[in-house]
């Protein structure tokens, strides 16, 4: 299954993919939760989409034009994994982590697809990072490793756009990554039975203006999604809803001679095999 938040004549609407087409939730299935926290709270999924298969064409919406959000477009919290690719590590001149390193992102910093990320004026180093974006649809604490998955609603793309001075102003690096519109995340949520082998070996880009600059596998996380969940739910209740991103590949603008920045009037794509391509324009604040 595959479904996103789109703004449909004015009104955040639930969306199912049908071939070519989405579904209008709230006219397939109006008796089911219309947003998505409320739907995943519900473990209304499978409803969802059997509503939506069975659908009319009055409920049709042609995916071509629709204006997207993100498809968790207020989660509770967006858990980050920092420097979790072996050669992104090596390449920025850091330690390999012994365990993961974790920052926050903000809904505030989110930008759906295809919609504007923004170049922020107090900076012009705009960094590019291709990550897998996990949406939790089971609430836990203290989740073991082996039962991590049974956590997992779904898959999307992110990119984890970064402005590196602000990044490394402190030990911290949350300012860096948590401008207004700065990530890309999108453009659907897609349900483990649409990766029957899993996540744990998927190619995944970024291409800036059709140039590839990041060419990966998910194979090569140093902490899987499982082992994530795991240290995450440790300390804190995962929640329906919330977003954790998985870390980037090596190849970021900021470990290239010379850098390569976003600029207003750019192109970055995200693309994860079997997920989908996330793509956003780059608008100057």
């Amino acid at each position: 299954m595959r479904i996103a938040t789109i703004n449909h004549n004015g009104t955040p609407t639930l969306a199912v993919r049908r071939g070519d087409n989405y579904v209008d939730l709230s006219k397939a299935a109006p008796e089911l939760p219309q947003d998505m926290i409320g739907l995943l709270t519900a473990g209304a999924l499978d409803q969802a989409d059997k509503a939506a298969q069975a659908a009319g064409d009055d409920a049709l919406i042609p995916a071509a034009g629709v204006t997207y959000l993100p498809p968790v477009p207020n989660p509770p919290k967006i858990p980050c994994c920092g420097l979790n690719y072996r050669d992104h590590a090596i390449e920025t001149n850091m330690p390999i982590p012994d365990y993961p390193i974790i920052f926050m992102r903000s809904a505030t910093s989110l930008a759906a697809h295809n919609t504007p990320m923004i170049l922020p004026k107090a900076a012009s180093d705009y960094d590019y990072e291709a990550e897998l974006a996990v949406v939790i649809g089971k609430a836990g604490r203290h989740i073991a490793e082996a039962n991590a998955l049974d956590h997992v609603a779904g898959y999307s793309c992110f990119n984890d756009g970064s402005i590196r001075s602000y990044q490394f102003k402190a030990p911290q690096w949350t300012l860096g990554k948590n401008f207004d519109a700065s990530g890309g995340f999108g453009p659907e949520l897609v349900t483990p039975d649409e990766l029957p082998n899993g996540v744990g070996d998927l190619q995944i880009q970024c291409r800036l203006n059709g140039k590839t600059l990041q060419n990966s596998t998910t194979k090569q996380h140093i902490f899987d999604v499982p082992r994530v969940i795991e240290v995450l739910s440790e300390v804190m209740t995962l929640e329906v809803g919330d977003v954790i991103i998985m870390g980037t590949p090596p190849g970021v603008g900021s470990a290239r001679t010379p850098n390569i920045w976003m600029k207003d009037g750019d192109v970055c794509e995200i693309e994860i095999e079997g997920i989908g391509v996330l793509s956003n324009p780059i608008v100057a604040e």
